[in-house]
């Protein structure tokens, strides 16, 4: 048998215990209603299952993913009866499957819906769209048959502007208050991360918290409240002194101003860390501030090693990654700077 690959250079320090922190602080916010977790997109690249063992040890009880293949993955970590599956049975294949291994459909159409019943259905969600335009039934559509014959675990909506102060959410929550007055469910929910901080009137029974649980910050009001949870970090491949003069990565973009050490680091656009930290990132190693240099490249970063003279080839630097602030340098949305993050991180 052929020997195991080593560990990466590229690592994804995920900190277990501001995560916890997160998911109790924001079904603390929630009031009455409890929390859940959206840990779709492989748990916001984190690892769903490894998310997951986490929350439940906190207390979540209820998660949602997008996809089927999502939720095959999670069940082995978490009740199949406590995964929602977000995008709905598209298939007979998909409500075949949701019905084998006990998962819950969100039924996003009144096709869903016969589909479903067609399978021999069973508890299922109901997302009813209020505003934003993407999945749900409108509320023209529950007054369908179809939609009596659900055995509706969740009554969904989803807040298209919740971090902002827009007079959509007002009008999103008056629909969803009607809709919950007219389809028989045993909870309701509406609120994401944002929508939590609206008040006690939107969170219904059940929150829907997602970005801020892995340190994202999408409204002022959490912005004292949410740890930082992810950490890439990268080894650096080559030690290097250049002279003044000399230019660093592609298309000669940096030139220095004087004799430089410089490190490499296994880390590029490919592991998610884009071209747009060129000339503007920065890594940290023992307090010490290690700016990006010249052009991200594919694989291969280049930081200016000239407060950190100790460190050495193989040695380990950490990304500037605390998202709002990233966010903000970067331009990149603080969902993306998650999501990102690629498949050769050692997580």
């Amino acid at each position: 048998m052929p020997a195991e690959p080593p560990l990466p250079a590229l690592r994804l320090t995920i900190d277990q215990e501001s995560l916890a922190h997160n998911w109790r602080e924001l079904d603390r916010l929630s009031g009455t209603a409890r929390a859940g977790a959206a840990v779709k997109a492989d748990g916001y690249g984190l690892g769903a299952v490894r998310v997951a063992r986490v929350l439940q040890q906190a207390g979540c009880a209820d998660f949602f993913v997008a996809h089927w293949s999502e939720a095959a993955e999670l069940a082995k970590a978490v009740d199949p009866a406590r995964i929602a599956v977000l995008h709905g049975p598209l298939t007979d294949a998909d409500a075949a499957f949701a019905v084998a291994l006990g998962l819950r459909p969100v039924i996003n159409s009144l096709e869903q819906a016969a589909r479903w019943i067609a399978a021999g259905g069973g508890p299922c969600d109901l997302m009813v769209d209020t505003g934003i335009n993407r999945i749900g039934l409108g509320l023209g559509d529950l007054a369908d048959p179809q939609v009596s014959r659900l055995d509706i675990e969740v009554l969904h909506s989803h807040l298209a502007a919740a971090e902002d102060d827009s007079p959509l959410n007002a009008v999103q929550l008056a629909r969803w208050t009607e809709a919950r007055a007219l389809v028989s469910h045993r909870r309701a929910a509406l609120a994401n991360s944002a929508g939590i901080m609206l008040g006690a009137a939107y969170h219904g029974d059940l929150t829907r918290p997602g970005l801020a649980l892995y340190g994202g910050v999408p409204c002022a009001a959490l912005q004292h409240t949410i740890r930082q949870v992810a950490y890439p970090e990268a080894a650096l491949m080559q030690v290097r002194q250049i002279a003044a003069g000399e230019s660093v990565g592609y298309n000669a973009t940096f030139v220095a101003d004087r004799s430089m050490r410089i490190g490499v680091i296994s880390l590029g656009y490919a592991d998610g860390y884009l071209r747009c930290w060129s000339g503007k990132g920065a890594m940290q190693a023992g307090g010490a501030r290690l700016p990006v240099l010249g052009r991200v490249s594919m694989d291969m970063t280049v930081i200016d090693l000239s407060a950190a003279p100790d460190l050495r080839e193989g040695d380990w630097v950490t990304a500037d990654y605390a998202l709002p602030e990233a966010a903000a340098l970067s331009g990149l949305s603080q969902y993306e700077l998650l999501t990102l993050l690629g498949r050769r991180f050692a997580r």
